[in-house]
């Protein structure tokens, strides 16, 4: 171990996990691992794998921000960081790992229907995030979504500042808006201002939040989006052009073979988000041998494996279906997501990933659309509202909310007080009832 590594505790309080603060839960220990743009090479995968076995109880989970987390962990904190660090993990200094939050496609640089790569950007602005210490004063939650116009991407959880690619004029520019998803603009700037419209727009927040205002749409409650862009000192296009546009909600699937520009890509998801280091070091392996040694991770607690050898594709599916991971969307578990629950969660009503094991076992395949189990009504590992939400009242039991755009919060109650085979019914309907 490094005798100079600092103390392994972050120096901002915060409950949220990071690499340098691991925050008690009732399993232990949970550490962050905020992955550049979600990528995780299998020599990275090995060594988490391997923290999770030495010092920690062996749960890795994928995140809905396309990072990883290791539960479980025991008292050796300094030694699983310092495992970490070496391993390119994370940087050295700890002030400089939370606000490392900027979200791509897991297809970005690939997916033919991108606009932008927009892996360079990214790139550009993680650096500027771990280097610039006034931008280190951001909530360990604030976040940024690059969306480079592909169809591989999440349009649903809501992000302090988003830019998203758009074609104007014959020439690609970058749309923006605060506090949301990519959907309608305030505005624009040609794509190589987008790390200065970043850095403008995170030292405005800066400059004009209350301590109590650590997000964009809190901010935004005492001051109107046309005063926050005003004192922007850029050049931003806001014509009827750009405040007409709207970002396509068309998307294609995340699970299976996919297609990139050239060559293939293919989907996995862990059942409920959860891997064993031996599933991990699996998955690594095959990144190697059938494509090119990179674990893309995905804001649906899932991953991608890209450039995928066309004559390996078949055998690599067959290699991680018998690990265990999910490679079709049909399947009911891929379609199912769920919080800790009791098991790891003091505040949990309900062990919801046994319950969400339980109920998937007597769904047929394909006959839902996404539905969340939450623990309590925090619905912590859910970035946005599901189609269906089973929100726990005590073990085994669960109210069911249908998402609904007129009513905040988890939609529509539909059935209160169900059990697990009370719910499955309900459940058991065409995915048009469910649509997500």
């Amino acid at each position: 171990m490094n005798p100079s590594l600092p103390p392994a505790i972050s120096p901002r309080p915060s409950a949220c996990p990071g690499l340098w603060r691991i925050v008690a839960a009732r399993d232990g220990g949970i550490c962050r691992i905020k992955l550049p743009g979600g990528v995780l090479l299998a020599d990275q995968a090995d060594a988490v794998a391997a923290a999770a076995e030495r010092f920690a109880g062996g749960v890795i989970e994928a995140t809905n921000r396309a990072n990883l987390q290791i539960r479980g962990i025991g008292a050796q904190h300094r030694e699983l960081i310092e495992h970490l660090l070496a391993a390119g993990l994370g940087p050295r200094e700890a002030a400089g790992d939370d606000v490392r939050n900027v979200m791509l496609s897991p297809l970005a640089g690939l997916d033919p229907l991108m606009l932008v790569d927009t892996q360079p950007l990214a790139a550009q602005i993680l650096q500027m995030l771990e280097s610039t210490p006034r931008l280190h004063q951001l909530s360990a939650k604030f976040a940024v979504q690059l969306d480079g116009g592909e169809g591989l991407a999440m349009l649903e959880h809501p992000h302090d500042l988003w830019l998203s690619a758009v074609e104007l004029d014959g020439e690609r520019w970058l749309a923006f808006g605060l506090a949301g998803c990519p959907s309608r603009a305030l505005g624009a700037v040609p794509v190589q201002a987008g790390l200065a419209l970043t850095r403008a727009v995170l030292e405005r927040f800066l400059d004009l939040a209350s301590p109590e205002q650590s997000r964009m749409r809190q901010l935004l409650e005492t001051c109107p989006a046309e005063h926050f862009i005003a004192g922007l000192a850029l050049e931003i296009r806001r014509d009827a052009v750009v405040l007409g546009w709207q970002r396509s909600a068309t998307r294609t699937g995340w699970l299976g073979r996919l297609t990139q520009r050239q060559g293939l890509a293919l989907g996995i998801a862990p059942p409920l988000g959860r891997l064993t280091p031996a599933m991990l070091r699996g998955v690594a392996r095959i990144a190697r041998q059938a494509g090119d040694g990179q674990l893309r991770l995905s804001p649906w607690q899932s991953a991608v494996l890209t450039n995928i050898d066309p004559a390996q594709i078949d055998a690599a599916q067959a290699e991680l279906n018998a690990l265990g991971l999910l490679c079709d969307a049909a399947q009911p578990l891929a379609r199912l997501t769920a919080c800790t629950g009791s098991s790891g969660c003091a505040k949990a009503q309900a062990d919801t990933k046994s319950d969400a094991l339980t109920l998937a076992s007597g769904l047929p395949a394909g006959a839902l659309a996404s539905v969340h189990l939450s623990g309590c009504s925090r619905s912590c590992a859910a970035a946005h509202v599901a189609p269906a939400t089973l929100l726990a009242r005590a073990p085994g039991r669960y109210d069911l909310y249908l998402r609904d755009a007129r009513l905040p919060g988890f939609g529509a109650l539909r059935a209160s007080d169900l059990t697990l085979k009370e719910a499955g019914a309900m459940l058991d309907l065409p995915t048009e009832h469910l649509d997500d």
